[in-house]
């Protein structure tokens, strides 16, 4: 009987998300339709409230580290990894979605792409992004990742991941998760001695962006980057 009681409350909840979206459920509906498909039978709805409250948001929850997760009750490893996964999913998704088809000549598309490559990105990380002979991506390599505030970042790294994507010209990039979009000294410094080095190899550094709060700025535009050319 009870099994038939939650059949049926997950029939409703789909069906009302099929016919009026997620805009009128809250927080911990959201997570309880989500929980369904980690979660094939129970009653999802206190787990969702549960860890709603554990986490105080839905992106909080989202956002919390994987161990932390599966350590919770109710959860385990299945459902700890469906959760983790759907920051990288999303920001997975609207990388592909924002990728130029075309050659990378226009700077808002740039930046619009730029801007995508980090969302739901907490801690400070950097990017290369190859381009070929036509200024069209080939690839954006996730280079480092370090603590909220800085990033260790070694020239060997960017060469070879340049080189290894066959690239002609490069755009470095960013995040500040702080939220200031000014470039560090040493961001400066260091973009300058990539610089040099990538253009002993014959690739041309086109810029450096610097992401944060959802804006950019461009180290070409600021006449903060010496020609390599």
């Amino acid at each position: 009987m009870t099994d038939n009681i939650h059949a049926g409350h997950r029939r409703r909840l789909k069906e009302r998300y099929l016919e009026d979206g997620l805009d009128s459920f809250s927080e911990h509906q959201v997570l309880e339709l989500l929980l369904y498909y980690a979660l094939p039978r129970g009653d999802t709805n206190a787990l969702a409230h549960s860890l709603i409250a554990r986490y105080g948001s839905l992106p909080g929850l989202l956002d919390a580290d994987y161990e932390d997760l599966r350590q919770q009750s109710g959860l385990g490893e299945h459902t700890a990894l469906l959760l983790t996964l759907l920051p990288d999913l999303w920001r997975y998704y609207q990388v592909a979605r924002s990728k130029p088809q075309n050659a990378l000549n226009d700077r808002k598309e740039l930046l619009s792409y730029v801007v995508n490559l980090f969302i739901g990105e907490e801690r400070e990380a950097v990017y290369l992004i190859c381009l070929d002979a036509q200024n069209k991506v080939i690839r954006a390599v996730k280079l480092s990742e370090g603590a909220p505030d800085s990033v260790g970042l070694e020239p060997r790294a960017v060469a070879e991941a340049a080189l290894r994507c066959r690239a002609v010209s490069v755009v470095l990039c960013h995040n500040h998760p702080g939220g200031s979009l000014k470039p560090s000294s040493g961001d400066i410094a260091a973009t300058n001695q990539l610089t040099a080095l990538l253009g002993g190899l014959g690739i041309t550094v086109l810029d450096h962006i610097v992401s944060a709060g959802g804006k950019c700025i461009s180290f070409a535009e600021k006449g903060l980057l010496k020609s390599n050319a």
